[in-house]
């Protein structure tokens, strides 16, 4: 059983979040699925992330930092990873917020990109490999 069910982000343009998260869930294995006022994107037997139009669109986006949400990080398998996700982040249209680099205040083999769509929605995608045994 996967630790979250699902994760829904209000948006104030539907279309324009569907175009920017499309290719970076299809790009991690997610199928989407489109409804009246939103889309949802689906792993099998996995968490599904929702997309849906704001009930209450006050022109305004999120601001990182304050309450809600800070930031979804997507662990993935290698360097090589955060780089092609970061890269069609930027083709989709997300703004860098950090390129991909170290994080050694992390830890030393820590490795990741943070980007942010038009609505303030920041992800990060983040390499951690264990400790080598060598």
């Amino acid at each position: 059983m996967p630790l979250f069910d699902h994760l829904g982000v209000s948006v104030n343009d539907v279309a324009r979040a569907i175009s920017q998260f499309d290719p970076i869930l299809t790009a991690l294995g997610l199928e989407r699925t489109d409804g009246e006022d939103g889309a949802s994107w689906y792993a099998e037997g996995e968490t599904e992330f929702i997309v849906r139009l704001a009930r209450e669109s006050v022109g305004t986006v999120h601001r990182h930092g304050q309450v809600g949400w800070q930031h979804l990080a997507f662990a993935v398998s290698s360097r090589a990873e955060v780089d092609r996700l970061h890269a069609i982040a930027i083709a989709a249209g997300w703004t860098v917020v950090r390129e991909p680099k170290n994080y050694p205040r992390f830890n030393d083999r820590y490795y990741a990109s943070f980007v942010e769509e038009d609505n303030g929605i920041r992800i990060e995608f983040m390499h951690n490999p264990g400790p080598s045994s060598s």
